[in-house]
């Protein structure tokens, strides 16, 4: 979609798509498509359009998950030093996705569905799962009991957990599917002194209680090396925040390591906006696999009980090479002033 770069009160043809007329009364197909940016240089156009834009604001603020999710996820921001930053702009994908999978837009900002609904984005569980020859998975019905032979979830410490998949019989409903069905508690974004953007518990959250995985872009190693280096770039300019995150998994034998790359700087889901606590935080992570399926989730459990407005953090690691690393301000007690930073 194409959107002109100037317009003028002048050029007031119905009929002109540059004109004022012709965007108020197509506002419901075309404003819902425009970045955060081309908004703020439309509402200046005329007094109508300034509050069609601005009502596209406040829904957006109102659901960052552009009603993908269970619960709507809002944006809040006390902090008059930065009110001018209502909401943060990213695409937003539920799952995992290829590249090649990228949508260019995504509509978010329409309350009448029926109108206009966000595009389905085609994730990785969806377009890319793998039914091996010899994949091993049960033959439940509709749901999974403990004697119907699941490839069972390992809720314990162990940092690699199985569920069921497409190699079995049961579906979506199925107990032991608690990663494969989005946002599982309510969850808000706010705006933090120092940090940006926070994910904050909006709910009482119970210890072990599964949140959410991390979703984003799926990259090769040298994908990631590059876009590393060119965030880092813009990160030393100031004002950038990226959302790469590298998880290594260590095979049994401890002769091989798998690598899984994730950017959740474009398109991604809320856990782009967990910042990291030196102390560890009160989330921790875990690798689950499911029967059938090509790649694992990275998902977050509450490391503890969690409070209703607590906020939600995780170590995002213990090395430190970098002896210019961003400056950290989770303000634990044993804050390193520095963010952990490795090579890529």
């Amino acid at each position: 979609m194409k959107i002109p770069k100037t317009m003028t009160m002048d050029d007031s043809s119905s009929n002109n798509p540059n004109s004022s007329s012709f965007l108020i009364q197509n506002s419901d197909l075309i404003l819902p498509w425009l970045t955060h940016q081309q908004l703020a240089n439309l509402s200046l156009t005329c007094k109508s359009l300034h509050n069609l834009t601005k009502t596209i604001t406040l829904i957006r603020i109102s659901d960052a998950s552009r009603t993908f999710e269970n619960f709507p996820i809002p944006f809040h921001n006390n902090n008059h030093n930065f009110h001018n930053h209502t909401y943060s702009y990213f695409l937003y994908t539920p799952s995992l996705i290829l590249s090649h999978n990228l949508p260019r837009y995504q509509p978010w900002g329409w309350k009448v569905s029926s109108v206009i609904s966000p595009i389905p984005v085609k994730t990785v569980d969806e377009s890319e799962s793998v039914s091996f020859v010899d994949v091993v998975g049960c033959e439940c019905g509709e749901v999974c009991d403990d004697d119907d032979g699941c490839l069972c979830f390992d809720g314990g410490d162990s940092d690699v957990g199985r569920e069921c998949g497409v190699g079995c019989s049961c579906g979506r409903e199925c107990g032991n599917r608690v990663s494969q069905n989005g946002v599982r508690v309510r969850v808000k974004i706010v705006r933090c002194e120092g940090k940006g953007w926070g994910l904050f518990a909006d709910q009482v959250i119970a210890k072990g209680e599964f949140l959410f995985q991390y979703a984003g872009e799926l990259l090769t190693t040298k994908e990631a090396q590059r876009r590393q280096q060119y965030y880092d770039e813009l990160s030393s300019r100031g004002r950038f925040s990226a959302a790469l995150l590298v998880v290594r998994e260590h095979l049994p034998s401890g002769k091989a390591c798998l690598r899984l790359n994730i950017d959740a700087t474009k398109i991604g889901n809320v856990a782009r906006f967990v910042n990291h606590s030196c102390d560890g935080g009160n989330l921790s992570t875990k690798l689950i696999r499911s029967s059938g399926s090509l790649f694992p989730r990275l998902c977050f459990f509450a490391l503890k009980d969690i409070q209703k407005d607590e906020e939600l953090t995780f170590s995002y690691g213990e090395i430190r090479k970098r002896s210019n690393g961003l400056p950290c301000y989770c303000n634990s007690p044993s804050c390193f002033g520095t963010l952990p930073s490795e090579d890529t």
